[in-house]
């Protein structure tokens, strides 16, 4: 049986990110895009990443280009994730999300969450520390409205 502990990614440095280094952790795992209404998002997912990785939360950005929002090259998105929000949790090469080509992380994603195909950039899907998935988020879902449920999963950590 296929666990999310099956998955490996590539970050934009070539790195491989192996879902197995996430065991034991809550992951927020995020189609994103750098031209989208919702790209301000990213600012929230780097506060929560902030706030939280020191106590066994993480989150990934997977960028797609699969609704014609996002820049031509990975260099390109990871210099403007980092230069206008700042970002430093993992982004990976950027991915499809949705038919032909589909990285096997959403297949994976979607069968255990339910809702169909991916709609648009930054639908979310939170992963328990036991690997399994606990929600997806609509893309319009602001990251800090999450933050109870990501407190919950991790254990009911106390906020700094």
């Amino acid at each position: 049986m296929t666990t999310v502990y099956d998955f490996t990614e590539t970050e934009m440095s070539n790195q491989p990110i192996d879902f197995n280094d996430y065991k034991g952790k809550v992951v927020l795992i995020v189609n994103t895009a750098s031209k989208c209404g919702f790209t301000p998002q990213l600012t929230g997912l780097e506060a929560l990443y902030k706030q939280y990785k020191d106590k066994g939360f993480e989150v990934l950005g997977l960028p797609s280009n699969q609704f014609n929002q996002e820049l031509d090259s990975d260099e390109a998105t990871h210099n403007f994730c980092q230069m206008h929000f700042g970002v430093t949790f993992p982004m990976t090469k950027h991915v499809k999300v949705n038919g032909e080509g589909e990285d096997g992380l959403y297949t994976y994603l979607k069968s255990q969450a339910g809702h169909g195909p991916i709609e648009w950039n930054f639908t979310k899907f939170l992963v328990g520390r036991d690997g399994e998935v606990l929600g997806r988020f609509a893309p319009g879902t602001p990251p800090e409205s999450l933050e109870p449920t990501i407190i919950a999963a991790l254990g009911n950590v106390a906020e700094d």
